[in-house]
């Protein structure tokens, strides 16, 4: 099992935490006037993989001020190819993923911000949906969870799919709340059937989260 060692660089650790308190955190309980259920239920220290549901580009910074530890995010590989936003969401603890295969890479960086005591964060559908809800789930974060036998944190982020809207210039300040689940134990094995199990587990447990509502 993978246990948070507290090895990042300072200079990465502490520019995190700059970003977080002088901007990203302000800016997020004034504006989205953010509530928060369940932060109890994060643990302080050791792996963790943080699976959560996906409708807004705003939903990692949202996230990372809500579970009193760095989180490293799983992204797109594309969205490393844009010059300023590559250094943007580095700074913010995303590393490249390959969508359409299990990438040993995105493992192996999952793996070092385990070792580092960051949360390593999946979006469990992997692209954003219309309502938030989890319809399609993938097997990464179980695939992940089974090869460094860290538990999954499922997490649900209710009302981020509108602080964008087609056609409306400007960021919506929108109520948005967040709630965290129950411990999942990780796979016994990274065989299909038991990485299945787990991901429908945490599906689940999500969409029964968001269905709470505000």
């Amino acid at each position: 099992m993978v246990e948070g060692k507290n090895r990042e660089p300072l200079a990465s650790w502490a520019s995190y935490h700059l970003l977080k308190w002088s901007l990203v955190s302000p800016l997020l309980h004034t504006y989205f006037r953010i509530k928060i259920y369940g932060a109890e239920k994060v643990p302080q220290s050791g792996g963790l993989i943080a699976v959560i549901n996906h409708a807004s580009y705003f939903d990692p910074p949202l996230l990372s001020n809500c579970v009193r530890r760095p989180v490293a995010f799983m992204a797109k590989e594309e969205l490393f190819k844009t010059p300023g936003l590559k250094q943007a969401i580095e700074l913010y603890g995303a590393y490249p993923v390959k969508r359409s295969t299990g990438d040993r890479a995105a493992l192996r960086a999952a793996t070092k911000a385990l070792e580092s005591g960051w949360i390593a964060a999946v979006f469990l559908q992997g692209t954003r949906s219309n309502d938030g809800r989890v319809t399609d789930p993938k097997l990464g974060a179980a695939w992940i969870a089974a090869k460094t036998q860290v538990p999954l944190l499922p997490i649900s982020l209710w009302g981020t799919e509108k602080v964008i809207s087609k056609g409306f210039p400007f960021v919506k300040p929108v109520p948005v709340t967040v709630r965290i689940g129950d411990i999942i134990a990780p796979p016994s094995s990274s065989k299909k059937d038991d990485l299945k199990a787990v991901t429908e587990q945490c599906a689940s447990a999500i969409n029964t989260l968001h269905d709470m509502g505000r």
